[in-house]
């Protein structure tokens, strides 16, 4: 089981990224927070570079992002080749992302999504384990550039 959370995102996702600390202490997850710490206007990329380097290096075991569409920091995490950070919206997509693609950092459209489906999408993201097999070498391929 994960126990750290890195979790971060955009002024969009300010809200919900408050929510989910709450909710990730309930479920007796340590989140640590890469901002940012309001609802002003901010860049991603300047949040969602250190998570997705604290996630690579083991200071977090899975990452969180939320923003307005997911996009932009999905985009950006994406851009490491030890990520594999997956854009979703429901609870299902979650558990698909890390039992087949083993990704390590779960991107939320704040925007997009209400409150409890965020709230069912990282509990399902944090409790599913990848299942490897067939699925290994697949996701073996993904960093090939």
């Amino acid at each position: 089981m994960a126990n750290k959370i890195a979790i971060g995102g955009d002024h969009a996702g300010y809200t919900y990224k408050s929510m989910l600390k709450k909710e990730l202490a309930e479920l007796g997850y340590e989140s640590v927070d890469f901002g940012p710490d309001s609802e002003a206007s901010v860049d991603y990329p300047d949040h969602v570079h250190p998570l997705a380097k604290a996630v690579i290096a083991g200071d977090a075991d899975l990452g969180i992002l939320i923003c307005g569409s997911g996009n932009g920091v999905a985009m950006t995490a994406n851009k490491y080749q030890e990520v594999r950070a997956a854009l979703c919206w429901t609870p299902e997509l979650a558990k698909l992302a890390r039992e087949h693609n083993n990704a390590n950092i779960l991107c939320i459209p704040a925007r997009f999504v209400t409150e409890e489906t965020a709230r069912e999408m990282v509990k399902a993201f944090l409790e599913t384990k990848f299942e490897g097999g067939r699925h290994q070498n697949r996701v073996d391929k993904i960093a090939a550039c």
